[in-house]
């Protein structure tokens, strides 16, 4: 494959993304309904919290509640999102138990990260305490955020999941057309929703489409040929609804494995119905 033809695929694949920066220079109280990582979320009345049931590090299984992450007020977040796949209104909160802290390789880890959406008024939302039973040490503190949009192109080992007769020595062409168009990633933390995701490993895409079929992906699993052409192929309705970095602020640490990130996926079908009950996270780390 020539360069022009890398560079005609680059700008078809080129994807708007909503960063999500930390404002740590403010200190100002978050208002009911904003947007916001970490705190007690703002809640409706009715909801029941999240518990998922796994072993932890230290081998113990138990039924525990879900740490709640982050809350996105969609109107916030409305114009930076270019393509309009977010809701133009409501809050998607998102939550994840961090003492089995899954991978997402195991079909059994399904409800260890959930999505929730709101649509009611913001009026009728409360900040809502924790779990009696959550961990002190599970519980992020409030933290306000801001907003910038970015022009993105997939990782190489993505970009393989959507070009499977690409092959792995055209990385470095691959990358230098890419670098033209979009700036490299430069090391510092990236929180963001939609756009491609920030790859530690390898891409995910496959290994979601698999794992929420019931096929654990940890290991080799041998696949009949027909099945696994047809993974393949609508592995790439996939796309990423929200990536968190780990998570450092003064007197808290958060590490997803060894300093690695966690990725809130969802299928393009869920997300133009708006259905975010079945979004998969996949966590990867150095």
């Amino acid at each position: 494959m020539n360069d022009m033809d890398i560079k005609k695929l680059l700008e078809q694949m080129e994807k708007n993304s909503i960063r999500v920066n930390y404002d740590k220079q403010s200190d100002a109280e978050i208002p009911v309904g904003c947007s916001k990582i970490g705190g007690k979320p703002d809640l409706p009345a009715n909801f029941e919290w999240f518990y998922y049931e796994g072993e932890s590090y230290d081998d113990i299984t138990q039924n525990r509640p879900l740490t709640f992450l982050a809350q996105i007020n969609c109107e916030e977040v409305k114009k930076y999102d270019k393509d309009s796949l977010l809701p133009s209104k409501g809050i998607l909160y998102f939550f994840y138990e961090l003492a089995t802290m899954t991978w997402g390789f195991d079909p059994k880890d399904k409800g260890s990260a959930r999505v929730y959406y709101y649509t009611g008024e913001i009026s009728k939302l409360k900040r809502t305490d924790f779990p009696a039973d959550l961990s002190k040490e599970y519980i992020f503190p409030e933290t306000p955020v801001t907003f910038s949009p970015e022009k993105e192109l997939p990782d190489f080992e993505e970009f393989l999941e959507f070009h499977k007769d690409f092959e792995y020595n055209q990385w470095d062409k691959y990358n230098d057309e890419k670098n033209k168009i979009v700036d490299e990633y430069d090391g510092k933390t990236i929180n963001k929703l939609l756009g491609y995701a920030n790859l530690v490993q390898g891409g995910m895409l496959l290994n979601c489409e698999k794992t929420t079929h019931g096929i654990y992906t940890g290991d080799s699993v041998e696949i009949p040929d027909d099945k696994l052409r047809e993974y393949e192929e609508n592995c790439v309705k996939w796309q990423l609804l929200f990536q968190l970095d780990s998570f450092e602020t003064d007197g808290f640490e958060m590490m997803w494995g060894d300093v690695g990130r966690i990725y809130f996926y969802i299928n393009t079908d869920d997300l133009m119905k708006l259905n975010f009950d079945n979004c998969w996270l996949i966590l990867q780390c150095y």
